[in-house]
């Protein structure tokens, strides 16, 4: 095993682990990790001395902090299409999770973000620790969120996907679990004695038994009481109308989300609610992948991805300039085309 590839692979009894090595980039995904990853798991359906997997992150920060950002705005500002391969190849890795054939373990402690929720909430064994921060952060830098996040929270109750689409918002264990993010609550500290107790399991039925055997309770989170205000002011049918009832609502955490809202892209915000709203009619998270890529691939074309990262990630000034600048310039038309057909260039799912 060397340390110094980024993603780590070895075996303890029946179980292949899978660690993404790149601790000071917060395990950040690259192609080539997103390659490594699926590569494996590939072998591993079809090795019949593995019985489960289990996916970790390297250091104690977290799993996952999502795709390698700083990369996706250096190929926008060159000109080239690197990240639409990328992509492509991260989008069919998250198929390739939610069809895996054994129990696939997630251990979510830490950051776990974009990319990051790609690789662990598709999987049937999902767990989150006293450290998680799960989120799909994708609006804060004009974009939309991927990997299959639209699928997941259009399925989260009421309106609770939709807030935390919306915002991007993080969140901590007993909701990213309320939010069928994860499975399990385990503490941190118990998570050295899962990873031996699963290096003695034979069967899969075995694998969820041993974690559940670990969990306990969560501590209590804020959904739960929020949901009033969320399900009322996020059934509105437009972007504008949301960020109304927001500021207009009681409770002052309504009305700091209503601030939160008008300053992120007008763009993004309107792409991102007609995505989860149309994900819950598409009937499954491969078709949704398949609209995220044509999403995506028009969110990279665009301006306020790199502008985005130019703000966050780049120069770190926090005031992006995002075009158009208001919400009541980003017209039906402009929304639409980020969802149509991109010919020849299609995700092509039915292929894996």
């Amino acid at each position: 095993m060397n340390d110094d590839e980024p993603v780590l692979l070895h075996t303890e009894g029946p179980v292949l682990h899978i660690t993404l090595n790149r601790p000071r980039a917060l395990n950040a995904l690259t192609h080539t990790m997103v390659r490594a990853v699926d590569e494996a798991l590939a072998r591993a359906a079809a090795d019949d001395t593995v019985t489960a997997v289990l996916i970790a992150g390297a250091g104690v920060r977290g799993l996952c902090a999502g795709g390698d950002i700083r990369s996706i705005y250096e190929d926008a500002r060159a000109g080239r299409s690197a990240s639409v391969g990328f992509w492509r190849d991260e989008y069919r890795l998250n198929a390739r999770i939610a069809r895996f054939p054994k129990p696939y373990v997630a251990l979510m402690d830490g950051i776990v973000m974009g990319g990051g929720v790609g690789v662990s909430a598709h999987g049937d064994v999902r767990v989150v620790t006293e450290r998680s921060r799960v989120a799909m952060p994708e609006t804060g830098i004009g974009f939309v969120p991927d990997v299959g996040g639209t699928h997941l929270l259009a399925a989260a109750p009421g309106e609770l996907g939709t807030h935390l689409a919306l915002t991007g918002r993080a969140v901590e264990a007993a909701d990213a679990i309320l939010c069928g993010l994860a499975d399990h609550y385990i503490p941190s500290h118990r998570l050295a004695g899962l990873t031996s107790a699963l290096a003695r399991v034979t069967t899969p039925a075995e694998v969820t038994d041993t974690v559940r055997s670990f969990a306990t309770d969560a501590p209590p989170g804020e959904l739960a009481e929020q949901r009033t205000w969320i399900d009322d002011c996020y059934a509105a049918d437009t972007v504008e109308e949301i960020i109304d009832r927001l500021a207009n609502s009681g409770p002052a955490a309504a009305k700091e989300t209503a601030a939160q809202l008008q300053a992120l892209s007008p763009t993004a915000l309107k792409v991102t609610l007609a995505a989860v709203r149309r994900a819950k009619g598409l009937g499954g998270l491969e078709a949704v992948l398949d609209q995220e890529f044509r999403v995506s691939c028009r969110a990279f074309a665009g301006h306020d991805l790199v502008e985005g990262v130019r703000a966050r990630i780049i120069d770190k000034d926090r005031t992006p300039r995002w075009n158009p600048a208001e919400l009541g310039e980003v017209t039906a038309d402009q929304v639409a085309r980020h969802f149509e057909p991109l010919g020849d260039q299609e995700l092509g799912l039915s292929s894996l």
